[in-house]
């Protein structure tokens, strides 16, 4: 049992750790007056590191085990991280199409700095891609809050409180 509780302390610690790199990508991104192509691989990279602390610890340790586990506070946990992946999946629908039509437009260009073009008027959807890779991120967000929370309780619960 001291191993197991070992590795749950570990994931806890890996998935809590991607937090900061949530945290940073998107403030580095927002912080941006233009979104060069060097300013999108720099968030883009945070970003990434965020996602496999956390979707790494899922697949190799979580996921296996979760039929052993099943009840309502595995379940709820279960439930709040697909919805967040959900989302994710809802933003990437926005930031592809968004991205598309930016490089089609030159808009990555180091020289990006000199053009005073409306993002809005690129194409005539555009309004609604923000709007789904908005919704996407704050809903992914909130979801992976919510499901770190449960996942925190759980952790206390079956290791600390045993």
């Amino acid at each position: 049992m001291a191993s197991e509780t070992l590795v749950a302390a570990g994931v806890a610690l890996v998935v809590t750790a991607s937090f900061p790199f949530y945290l940073y990508g998107a403030w580095y991104i927002l912080d941006q007056e233009v979104v060069t192509w060097d300013v999108l691989m720099h968030h883009l990279k945070f970003i990434t590191v965020g996602l496999l602390l956390t979707t790494v610890p899922l697949l190799g340790w979580m996921l296996p085990r979760f039929f052993e586990q099943i009840g309502g506070f595995a379940a709820l946990h279960a439930f709040l991280g697909l919805q967040a992946y959900a989302m994710l999946l809802v933003a990437l629908t926005g930031i592809v199409r968004i991205f598309q039509v930016k490089y089609q437009h030159d808009m990555y260009d180091s020289d990006a700095n000199d053009r005073d073009v409306d993002i809005g008027e690129l194409h005539e959807n555009m309004g609604a891609w923000r709007g789904r890779l908005r919704v996407g991120v704050v809903g992914y967000v909130l979801f992976w809050i919510l499901a770190w929370v449960v996942g925190m309780v759980r952790f206390f619960i079956d290791y600390v409180l045993y």
